[in-house]
Formats: C-alpha cells, structure tokens, sequence
C-alpha cells in the first residue's frame, strides 16, 4: 500500500508509549496497534484529531504517500 504510517515514529519523537496513546485518546491498544502496522483500511477523522491532539501533530506527520514503482 502506498500509504506509509508512522505512527511508530511520533510516538518515538514525543516519548509516548502506545499505552500512555491508549488512554490519552481512548481507544483501544488493539486499535491503535492497528493503525501503527498499517493494517487498518480506514480511519476516522475524529480519532485522527484525538492522536494530533495527543502528539501536537499534524495528519502529515502520521501519514505519508509514497508512490510505487
């Protein structure tokens, strides 16, 4: 897929564990685990907002295009 997540990286940046993202944002380590392997197909927009707001991030900071071939 295309699409890159790194998520694994903010939460590195900002020294947060995946646990202390769980209960900032309220989702579940499961979910969020998810999302960070890049097996999730979507993402709601208001659980992207909380994990912005959680990390003092942007969307492009969590996500990133790459084009294959």
């Amino acid at each position: 897929m295309p699409i890159i997540i790194n998520l694994d990286v903010m939460l590195a940046k900002r020294k947060i564990s995946l646990t202390e993202l769980s209960d900032r944002v309220g989702i579940t380590i499961s979910n969020l685990s998810i999302l960070k392997t890049g097996k999730a197909k979507a993402i709601r927009l208001e659980t992207l907002e909380a994990i912005c707001r959680a990390l003092e991030c942007q969307p492009g900071d969590i996500f990133e295009y790459r084009a294959k071939g």
